[in-house]
């Protein structure tokens, strides 16, 4: 006669094992049956096999049967849960690519034509300043063609429309992917055609475009293969808080003692890089791209030069940066870059 405890755990033990078969059956997932078995057999081994949590209680100094159980559950629930946030992570990362892969499918194809220099705008839910910003770009910089090209990344309002304007290519993301991602879009779009020069800036109105000539320059006259715009030995009329320009200037610091550089200013978005060395960089960041293309680009031996610049205010909206969220993902990605 077995007590009601353990016909729980018997119960337990086929209702875990029938949801395995019946995932198996409909999925076939080798991976939800084997994790059914390991519950069920967990379970059914406390009535069937005591012995074995006694065991494993002098070994542990555990007289108890059912801590020694709690433990072990405990410790399968742990291992059970690394699982699935690592399965999620992967189904996030496989979205992730579907997403840039159609993304992708929508730009356009090289054409053999002038060398180009792409200027890669990210925009989420930019519909207000966008237009202005693509008509601002001057048609050619130091005998390079303008090519704009702008990624709206999962935009709620109607960015798209704004910045279908002037012969720019508008590329959307169905889902948002963050800067990083449209960034990654842009990049792929670029070298696919072929792009002797890639610039980046954003899609608010704070680059202004009339010092994009600066910025290529040294690119053009070999003298550098990676330029960043740097708001402290420019002008910076952005208005960011002390919280922010304090932030800025640590992770500056962090930067520079990480990889033996001397910047100045580590998340201005006004950059450009030459094309035939931008696919040598690894960029897996989402969301947090400008330390990890500074220091990918160092340690791939790029030629680094900043160059002053002005930043703006924002022609209209919001900032999309919370400070806490934004200081805590410049750290992960700073580190993560360093040491991978």
């Amino acid at each position: 006669m077995i007590s009601a405890v353990d016909a729980l755990f018997l119960g337990s033990a086929l209702v875990v094992l029938g949801w395995g078969l019946e995932r198996y059956r409909r999925r076939f997932i080798k991976t939800d049956l084997l994790i059914s078995l390991v519950i069920a057999g967990g379970l059914a081994a406390f009535v069937t096999v005591p012995n074995l949590f006694y065991f494993a209680g002098d070994i542990l100094n555990i007289e108890q049967r059912f801590v020694v159980a709690s433990l072990i559950g405990n410790l399968v629930l742990v291992t059970l849960l690394l699982y699935f946030i690592g399965y999620v992570r992967s189904l996030k990362s496989d979205v992730t690519e579907l997403n840039r892969s159609l993304s992708v499918d929508q730009g356009p194809r090289a054409d053999g034509g002038a060398e180009e220099i792409f200027v890669v705008i990210p925009a989420y839910n930019e519909g207000k300043t966008i237009k202005s910003v693509i008509e601002s770009l001057p048609e050619t910089v130091c005998g390079y063609e303008i090519h704009p090209l702008v990624v709206s990344d999962g935009s709620a309002d109607d960015t798209a429309d704004q910045a279908r304007y002037n012969g720019a290519t508008v590329v959307e993301h169905h889902v948002n992917q963050g800067q990083g991602g449209a960034l990654k879009t842009g990049f792929e779009i670029a070298l696919d055609n072929d792009a002797a020069i890639v610039v980046t800036m954003d899609a608010d109105g704070q680059h202004p475009a009339d010092e994009l000539h600066r910025l290529v320059s040294p690119i053009v006259e070999d003298e550098a293969d990676y330029v960043m715009g740097s708001r402290y030995l420019g002008v910076d009329r952005s208005g960011n808080g002390t919280v922010r320009e304090t932030g800025i200037q640590f992770f500056t610091r962090m930067i520079n003692l990480l990889t033996k550089s001397e910047i100045t200013d580590c998340t201005n978005g006004y950059r450009a890089i030459r094309g035939s060395r931008l696919e040598e960089l690894t960029l897996t960041e989402e969301r947090f791209s400008a330390p990890e293309l500074i220091i990918e680009a160092r340690k791939n031996g790029l030629r680094i030069r900043e160059i002053p610049v002005t930043i703006e205010e924002r022609d209209g909206g919001e900032t999309k940066k919370p400070q806490l969220g934004y200081a805590l993902g410049l750290s992960r990605t700073i580190f993560a870059t360093w040491i991978r």
